[in-house]
């Protein structure tokens, strides 16, 4: 299900709230980064275990995510910026993708959905919020 506007968005959030079973997944979508904090309240209300790429959204509230290191997409952008500036054509630089992730789980949404994250998750995890 796609969410375009915040009508949409609560539409089906609260449709798969009221599915047995239902989680939530939310991909890479300008959208969904303007309204990371929304979308964790509403999980959260639904009690709809969730996951999305965005970091922010664990920190929100949300359950997990795993998502590119995105500071260091940044990071690494600064040397393609200095070579361009130096001379070198864009077309000539390699397109590059993410080799850094971040696994975060916020244990206290777990806790409070009733879920027990296994303990190799969690070691698995680069952050953990308690």
């Amino acid at each position: 299900m796609t969410a375009q506007t915040v009508e949409t968005l609560h539409s089906a959030i609260t449709e798969l709230g009221h599915t047995e079973g239902a989680s939530l997944i939310m991909g890479p979508d300008a959208f969904v980064l303007d309204h990371v904090k929304e979308i964790a309240a509403l999980a959260m209300e639904y009690r709809l275990p969730s996951i999305s790429v965005y970091q922010q959204f664990a920190v929100e509230g949300g359950l997990m995510s795993y998502g590119p290191d995105t500071p260091d997409i940044f990071r690494r952008s600064a040397s393609y910026i200095d070579r361009i500036l130096k001379g070198t054509s864009p077309a000539e630089l390699p397109v590059q993708q993410p080799d850094k992730f971040a696994f975060v789980i916020n244990l206290k949404t777990a806790k409070a959905l009733g879920l027990a994250v296994p303990l190799p998750l969690l070691g698995r995890a680069d952050e953990v919020i308690e």
